[in-house]
Parts: structure tokens; C-alpha cells; sequence
């Protein structure tokens, strides 16, 4: 089943138009207000890389707010 979602309020400009594979093997700066250095401090901290990696992760709430 085909699911179509709009995530480009939630992703840098330069990933909008990636399919969902290539937002979930992105850096996790592709996300909306998340620099180089936060992606930096969440490998360090929980080794999460990519967009996918946070995703997986059980340690974050899935519940978190972000404000792009």
C-alpha cells in the first residue's frame, strides 16, 4: 500500500524532494533545526547517525516537539 506524506516542514530544503529511503540513510542535520553539532552530540551520546537511526532509537520519546 502506497502512503504519500508531506515532510517538507520537517526536513532541510536540500532533502524535501528525497524519497523516504534516502531521508531515512540522511544525516540526522537533514531534520529541520538540527545542526552538524547536534548530530555530532547524538553519535556521540546514543550513536545515531542517521535520520533512520533516530527512528529506531527507544532511548528518545517518540513524543518529542520540534518547532522547524
Amino acid at each position: 500500500m502506497a502512503v504519500a506524506a508531506d515532510l517538507s516542514k520537517y526536513l532541510d530544503k536540500a532533502y524535501e524532494n528525497k524519497t523516504l529511503e534516502e531521508v531515512l540513510a540522511a544525516p540526522v542535520s537533514a531534520l529541520a533545526g538540527v545542526t552538524d553539532a547536534d548530530g555530532e552530540l547524538l553519535q556521540k551520546a546514543f550513536n545515531i547517525k542517521t535520520v533512520g537511526d533516530l527512528g529506531k532509537n527507544s532511548t528518545l520519546p517518540a513524543h518529542t516537539p520540534w518547532s522547524p
